[in-house]
């Protein structure tokens, strides 16, 4: 291909002279860049750990349909049939805070992960634990999240937590929604000082009384649909931080 772009380059100079030179050197050089980018691209082995409850290990519906799976799916799509991904999920219904930070800390898992996403709280919401232990938690959750991605806050991606009112469980419950946006804008509010990206897709979850379609058979959790709108949104932020 070098070859190629040498002769290239040598036939535009003798086409449009010496003044164009400049020029087009530095538009085969922008395309070799660009080339080599893509054929790495292509070529790696792109690592994915996914870390928090029932909404990241995909309660009630199939394992290909929650969020990480499909996330998954999405960057193979776009980074081409060269590329494999790993995905390691650590996760189960029910947990708090506390039960992450000890999931996490007992499986010992690798620093070395190209993406490290966290979606986290709304047991603590729930089960009514005092808010204090989430101001606690949280920022120790999101370490260990920087910790595992390379010690990169650019490569971890905070997810903010669903809203259950709107589902048969939830009834409409004002109480419910209000906790959740308590617990949301903390969260929010840290990743924002400390520059880290967090993807809000509550507002999808609170369509789930007006459309059955995105609540599980469960009447509980997020179904397949409602798990691939947030990757619609997750996806594109995934794929800069795993370009750069």
């Amino acid at each position: 291909m070098k070859c190629f772009l040498l002769f290239f380059s040598l036939s535009v100079f003798l086409s449009f002279g010496c003044s164009n030179t400049e020029e087009v050197i530095s538009r085969i050089a922008k395309e070799e860049k660009n080339e080599e980018k893509a054929d790495t691209l292509k070529s790696k082995t792109i690592s994915i750990l996914s870390l928090g409850d029932s909404y990241t290990i995909g309660e009630s519906v199939c394992v290909s349909c929650k969020f990480p799976e499909q996330l998954k799916e999405g960057l193979l799509n776009s980074f081409g049939s060269n590329t494999s991904i790993d995905l390691k999920v650590i996760a189960r219904t029910g947990w708090t805070t506390t039960n992450l930070i000890n999931a996490v800390a007992s499986e010992n898992v690798a620093n070395n992960y190209n993406l490290v996403t966290l979606l986290i709280g709304v047991n603590n919401q729930y089960q009514n634990k005092p808010f204090s232990l989430y101001e606690l938690e949280f920022p120790a959750l999101v370490a260990a999240a920087i910790k595992k991605a390379k010690s990169s806050s650019g490569k971890v991606i905070v997810v903010s937590i669903p809203d259950y009112a709107y589902t048969p469980f939830g009834e409409g419950d004002i109480k419910i929604s209000n906790g959740i946006d308590k617990y949301n804008a903390f969260a929010e509010n840290y990743c924002t000082k400390k520059n880290i990206s967090f993807i809000n897709i509550t507002d999808i979850t609170r369509e789930g009384l007006k459309n059955k379609d995105l609540v599980a058979s469960d009447g509980l959790h997020p179904s397949e649909l409602a798990y691939s709108k947030f990757v619609e949104r997750i996806l594109p932020v995934a794929i800069s931080k795993l370009e750069n």
